[in-house]
This record gives C-alpha cells, structure tokens and sequence, in this order.
C-alpha cells in the first residue's frame, strides 16, 4: 500500500515538473495537431493526468457502499463494520505512446482511487489512515475528431486491505463496493475551454 502511494506522489511530481520546466501547463493531448514532428514511439508528451487528495470531515465521511448505513446498529462505537473513509487518494493517468500518424489518436488510461478511514457513522470518528481498500479501472480509447472519443473501460471490484478483506459482520454488504465490475464501451465529448 506504501508502495502505491509512492506511485502516486511520483506521478504528480512528474506531472508538476513538466509543467515547471515549459513554465507553462501542457496543452490537453486532444488539442496536439496530429502528424505533428514530434518521436512516432514514445513521445515527449505522451503522459497525461492528475492526482487528487481528498479529506472529508467528520460526519461526511466517504461512503465505498461496503457497510450499511446503520453499521452502528451492529455494536455502535465498536462495530466491525466501520470501513466509512476519512481519506481518498485517486486520479487518472492516460498515456498515449505514439506520436505520429492516425497512430497518435490512440490511448491507454487507468483510474485509481485509495480509500483510508475507521469510522461508523453517527458513532466513531477518527482521522485514522488505517487501509480500506482500492477502486479501479483502465481501458483504451480512441479519439474521434471534434472532441469525440471512442472509450472501452474495464472496471474492477472495490478490493479490500488488511484486515478489512473479510466479511465484517452482519452491516458488511458484500465485495461489490460502489460500482461493481463492469465493461463498457462509450463516446466521451469534450466542450469549451479551461480559463487556465
């Protein structure tokens, strides 16, 4: 799990530096003119994304659907079932490893999200970082023209750490976490400018 955090840190520190170095943000990879004279294999731009860290406060703690609302029904304060989340940790890397040619229009994305907490609502609040577990999804793309893309996302099951990868008592309401596992194909439009 450190290890991952690792990760992450490093990408957003990557991310930062190669804004630092241009002295400006990066254009988005749709505005890039294809068949531009950048490498055809592995491209100076060819990694985009961001990392986000989130803090909710108490009683608003995130809910990964793995406990029932009324965990605290289940021994209040002391209920086994108090996976509610006082941190996440996520974001979205897309790489796109070919510079020129329709070659470029083509991606690769993953988008992770690290849930941290020990909290039963309405009965325990913490700041604890203790380990919840990970939500994740990866997939390709290929963009369209005009601000369409053509996207196939993998989506997994929420997968527990530690402790918490068993069943935790008569609240837990299963391995399927907020979204379950899923494949899907779908078209993503983009519109407008950002101000920055």
């Amino acid at each position: 799990m450190r290890r991952i955090a690792w990760i992450m840190i490093v990408l957003c520190g990557v991310a930062w530096g190669q804004e630092a170095a241009t002295g400006s943000r990066p254009a988005p990879a749709t505005t890039r003119p294809f068949g531009s004279k950048d490498r055809f294999f592995l491209p100076s731009d060819m990694f985009w994304g961001y990392g986000q860290v989130d803090v909710a406060p108490p009683h608003n703690e995130i809910d990964p659907n793995l406990c029932a609302a009324n965990a605290k029904d289940y021994g209040g304060a002391n209920a086994p079932c108090n996976a509610f989340a006082r941190y996440m940790l996520s974001g979205y890397v897309e790489v796109r490893p070919f510079g020129r040619t329709q070659l470029s229009r083509l991606f690769f994305f993953g988008e992770p999200s690290f849930l941290f907490g020990k909290n039963v609502p309405q009965a325990f609040y913490t700041w604890s970082p203790a380990g919840i577990g990970w939500e994740r999804s990866w997939g390709a793309g290929v963009y369209l023209g005009k601000g369409f893309e053509l996207r196939v996302t993998q989506h997994f099951l929420f997968q527990r750490f530690g402790e918490r990868d068993r069943n935790l008592g008569a609240a837990d309401l299963g391995p399927n976490g907020p979204w379950g596992r899923y494949n899907a194909i779908g078209v993503r439009k983009y519109f407008g400018t950002r101000r920055y």
